[in-house]
């Protein structure tokens, strides 16, 4: 059993040596541990620090963002055989001797993807609006997922190679609350545990400023909705417009046929423009709905396929080895 921890790492050459100095190289379960850096463009000495601590190193020839950098490690690392993958943040703010925690409920086959939970609450370089953000990050993956992961924004998670093969992240900005939701709509296993944080060595460079957080949160929050619940998204506004306009339009029905309608031909005009736009976007629910379905169908053969060159390879070694009995006789 081989597990890999990938670091993705931007200009992290200061705390690189120390957030590797602290992560195992051996893990219970395991007959080999290696670690993978991506390279995320960096422009400092990070490929460097990572080199003399004896780490692989994939790089991107420019920054593309965390999530990029989240998403080419997990191919580097099925690339290199991973049967499990831990994924972790180069500014140390996770205790890499916890790894063991994440690891075993994949080893016991009780989970598919480890999520720690940090303490959020007792965390004092966190601010009161990050906290808030944090649990409600959580609760709209909790929603849009069906699922009970508490900390849902936390970097520090395992998964089996089977859930790597299945993961493919949309979002530019941050990979954690999409592969949550992923997980949850493929019926995957996941679960969450407690994990402990260290001191913080640099400021995050997702939350350069709280309103810059809270804009971008919003955002990815909201496309969330739209890729994954697109019938909830657009059905709700749609089925508001549309149910506005048509009380609006009884009420005009009504008064008219009372003898009251003159003068209310302005709720006549809101009725139609509010009915027209409701089933229009209920009609952008049920395309989005189709595209949905085409996209888990594209992710389905992306999976078949990984697991068949899996196989592949697996008897093309089994062959080599079998060659090799056959020599040394």
């Amino acid at each position: 059993m081989k597990l890999i921890i990938q670091v993705p790492c931007y200009n992290e050459a200061e705390t690189l040596s120390i957030t590797l100095s602290a992560l195992p190289k051996a893990v219970p379960g395991f007959t080999s541990v290696e670690w993978l850096i991506i390279d995320d463009g960096s422009r400092d000495e990070t490929v460097a620090v990572a080199l003399t601590h004896g780490a692989k190193v994939v790089r991107h020839t420019g920054n593309k963002g965390l999530a990029r950098a989240f998403m080419t490690g997990l191919d580097e690392c099925l690339r290199l055989g991973a049967d499990v993958i831990v994924n972790t943040d180069a500014d140390n703010q996770y205790h890499a001797d916890d790894i063991p925690l994440l690891t075993a409920p994949i080893l016991e086959h009780r989970a598919e993807i480890v999520v720690g939970a940090r303490p959020i609450s007792t965390i004092e370089h966190f601010s009161p609006a990050k906290k808030a953000l944090q649990k409600l990050g959580s609760w709209v993956v909790r929603a849009a997922s069906k699922t009970d992961i508490p900390d849902a924004p936390s970097g520090f998670r395992a998964m089996s190679r089977a859930a790597a093969q299945r993961l493919m992240v949309f979002n530019d900005y941050t990979y954690t609350l999409e592969t949550i939701i992923q997980a949850g709509q493929k019926n995957m296993a996941i679960m969450s545990v407690p994990i402990r944080v260290n001191e913080d060595l640099r400021p995050s460079r997702l939350v350069k400023s709280i309103p810059s957080y809270i804009r971008r949160s919003i955002v990815t929050i909201v496309r969330i909705f739209i890729i994954y619940r697109p019938v909830s998204f657009f059905g709700t506004i749609g089925g508001v417009l549309f149910g506005s306009g048509f009380l609006i339009g009884l009420r005009f029905l009504w008064g008219y046929l009372n003898g009251q309608g003159d003068g209310h031909v302005q709720s006549l005009i809101l009725a139609s423009v509010l009915l027209g736009i409701g089933f229009q976007t209920l009609l952008v629910a049920l395309m989005a709905d189709l595209l949905s379905a085409n996209r888990k169908l594209l992710e389905d053969i992306r999976f078949k396929t990984a697991s068949q060159n899996d196989r592949k390879r697996a008897a093309a070694e089994d062959r080599e080895s079998d060659e090799d009995t056959t020599c040394e006789h």
